[in-house]
């Protein structure tokens, strides 16, 4: 039996999961927490084959960062990644930290069960690309990644100035990535543009 250890605070998603491993015959289920803060402690203490991580999780602790120290500890443990939101960086980001598959949260077991299979076989699963999103007039997928990245600093509070010396831009060019945001979107001003982009989910200023 390949042992499960599970990382999600949501009590129903945490359900489900729990009975779709425990419903397999190749799975076993060793144990649930609500924090990634705990995933490595669980697997210093027990035999753990496969870890199913969510992002943001219990204590304000990151899937993404705990997944990391957890590839670096304990190589030979799969981690999986499973998130319901659709942040523009967290692919990347599980990536970088050596994930070995993404996966987005559904309803179906067999969707779940076939991530699982395949990254025990050793391949690594992940979406071809972050889920398209509605953001005024456009897509998500229309703004360029530098757009994207003074978006983010926009979303956390940032003024220009602030933004400009960070992602080490000129003032006017960080100005001009916002006002092609607010053409393409149709905001009226760039407090709309990043409460809008934090409501859809494309920018979650989380650990």
């Amino acid at each position: 039996m390949i042992n499960v250890l599970i990382v999600e605070d949501d009590p129903m998603a945490r359900q489900l999961l729990e009975i779709y491993i425990n419903a397999s015959e190749k799975y076993h289920h060793i144990q649930s927490v609500e924090s990634a803060a705990l995933a490595e402690f669980c697997c210093r203490t027990n035999r753990v084959d496969v870890i199913l991580m969510d992002v943001c999780t219990a204590m304000n602790a990151s899937g993404l960062d705990a997944a990391g120290k957890i590839k670096k500890c304990f190589p030979g443990t799969k981690v999986i990644i499973i998130t319901g939101q659709p942040e523009c960086s967290f692919i990347d980001r599980a990536r970088e930290a050596g994930v070995d598959s993404f996966w987005y949260k559904s309803a179906e077991a067999e969707q779940l069960l076939s991530v699982l299979d395949r990254t025990m076989a050793g391949e690594s699963v992940y979406p071809a690309a972050t889920p398209s999103l509605k953001l005024g007039d456009t897509l998500s997928e229309n703004l360029t990644d530098r757009e994207l990245e003074v978006l983010r600093e926009l979303v956390a509070g940032e003024s220009d100035a602030a933004i400009a010396e960070k992602l080490f831009m000129s003032l006017r060019t960080v100005k001009g990535h916002i006002q092609s945001m607010r053409k393409k979107t149709g905001f009226r001003n760039r407090t709309e543009l990043a409460v809008r982009a934090r409501e859809s989910g494309l920018i979650i200023n989380a650990p």
